[in-house]
Parts: structure tokens; C-alpha cells; sequence
């Protein structure tokens, strides 16, 4: 979809192996042209993940189309706060109330674009990028494997082949209360791109980066994207959000 500053597109796909998917994704603009962009890779299985994930879109929408604007970027961090916070509550009190393995939760990025600010919240292990003259990554993974790495227990490169690698230290729903950061990016004509897990271990930064520089459509980016996943293996569901400058402010 286009806007007046820019563009954005967004795909959820099953991938190669799963029977259903748990994944969702949106991207949002309200009437200031103010961004918001979700991923969510649900966890606990068919009725449980994908219901957790769709909790956690669906409170930050809901909130989300009520501002016309933001008033500022503190305003934007008080939103993303609240919401998160109460699609965490959401998911947990659903579990427990219906006696669901206390497993059903989610990973979330969550991005917001107001006008030369980028506010990011990030919990689980899917992933922000910001793309420049580089893929720049500007979120963790609140991974075992990753707290592994900080901790120098394990090298990056075994980060990747860990037997324990796909194991979260945090994600929505798992706990009655979360904690997590906010960070504040500068934003100018930087792409915005969010992805799953089910892209980024089936295609490499270097790859990514390729694709989202190429002279093609901000649909057609995504499109390709996925379709190098499936390619090389499609393991997990895959979702993917883009956000891009009108393509003469690149030039």
C-alpha cells in the first residue's frame, strides 16, 4: 500500500513443513501517515499459538485506530508499553482459564514510524532490521543460545547449529508479567523491514539485503523474500513486514 511519505507491504506464508500457521503480520498508518508495523510467531501448537499471536496483533490494532496522532515519541513508547502489557495479560489469563498448556504464547516486533523517529519493541526471537548501505539489525533474540553467546560460553558461530536454539527466554503469555526495552532509532529514507524466524533461518542477511535493494516493488520484495525461504526449505511459517520511502526520494 502507498502512502504520501512511502509504501509498505506485508505477507504471512505456511512454508514447506508446517500444517498450519501460527504466524501473523500487519502494517498500519493512521491519518498523521504514523506507521505501525507487527510480526508475531505464535507457540504452543494449532488452537494455541495461532490464537496468541492474533491476540497480540489484534490489542495493538484495536489501540492503534483509535490515535488520529501521536503527540510525540514518549507517546508512542506509552502505547506500545500498555498493549504489549495487556496482550501478555490476555494470553496467560486465556491459558490458565482453560486449562491450555501454560506453553501458548508469542514472539512480537513491534515498530512504529513517526516522522524522523523509529520506536522498536522486540520480544522473542523474531527480528528489526533497519536497511541502509548495510542490513543493519537493531533487535535481539531473547534466545537461550543468545544468552549463551553473551555470557562467552558459546562461540556466534555455534550459535546457529545449537542443539538448544530454538528455546525462548521470554515471549508473550508464558508469564502474568513481562518485562522488555523500547529503543528509539533515528529515522530518515531508511527501509524498515521485520521478519519471523521462518525467514531469516532460511535466508541469509547478505540475501535479504539483496532482495530489498532490488529495483522492484515494495509487493514484490516480500514476495521474493518468501519464496527464497520456501526455497531453501521453508521450515517454519514465514512473515514479513516492509516499509519504504516513495521511490524517488531513493534517487
Amino acid at each position: 500500500m502507498k502512502t504520501k511519505k512511502g509504501q509498505f507491504a506485508y505477507y504471512t506464508d505456511i512454508g514447506k513443513e508446517r500444517d498450519t500457521n501460527e504466524d501473523v503480520a500487519i502494517v498500519l498508518k493512521n491519518k498523521s501517515n504514523d506507521i505501525l508495523m507487527i510480526v508475531c510467531d505464535g507457540m504452543g501448537g494449532y488452537t494455541k499459538g495461532d490464537v496468541a499471536a492474533q491476540i497480540a496483533l489484534n490489542t495493538l490494532k484495536e489501540d492503534f485506530e483509535k490515535y488520529d496522532r501521536f503527540l510525540n515519541s514518549l507517546e508512542v513508547r506509552r502505547f506500545l508499553i500498555r498493549n504489549i502489557k495487556r496482550a501478555n495479560q490476555k494470553i496467560y489469563k486465556l491459558a490458565h482459564e482453560n486449562n491450555l498448556s501454560s506453553k501458548m504464547g508469542t514472539t512480537i516486533t513491534a515498530a512504529v514510524i513517526r516522522k524522523n523517529r523509529l520506536i522498536v519493541v522486540s520480544i522473542g526471537d523474531s527480528r528489526g532490521y533497519i536497511v541502509e548501505d548495510d542490513i543493519i539489525r537493531i533487535t535481539d533474540d531473547d534466545s537461550y543460545v543468545n544468552y549463551l553467546y553473551r555470557m562467552n560460553r558459546i562461540s556466534f558461530e555455534e550459535m546457529d547449529t545449537h542443539p538448544k536454539r530454538h528455546i525462548l527466554m521470554s515471549a508473550l503469555g508464558l508469564t502474568p508479567n513481562i518485562n522488555f526495552d523500547v529503543s528509539f532509532y533515528r529515522h530518515d529514507k531508511s527501509r524498515v523491514f521485520i521478519c519471523t524466524d521462518g525467514l531469516y533461518t532460511m535466508v541469509s542477511e547478505e540475501k535479504m539485503y539483496k532482495i530489498l535493494t532490488l529495483d522492484k516493488s515494495t509487493e514484490e520484495k516480500c514476495q521474493l523474500l518468501i519464496e527464497a525461504a520456501n526455497e531453501n526449505g521453508g521450515k517454519d511459517n514465514i512473515s514479513l513486514a516492509l516499509w519504504e520511502v516513495n521511490n524517488h526520494e531513493h534517487k
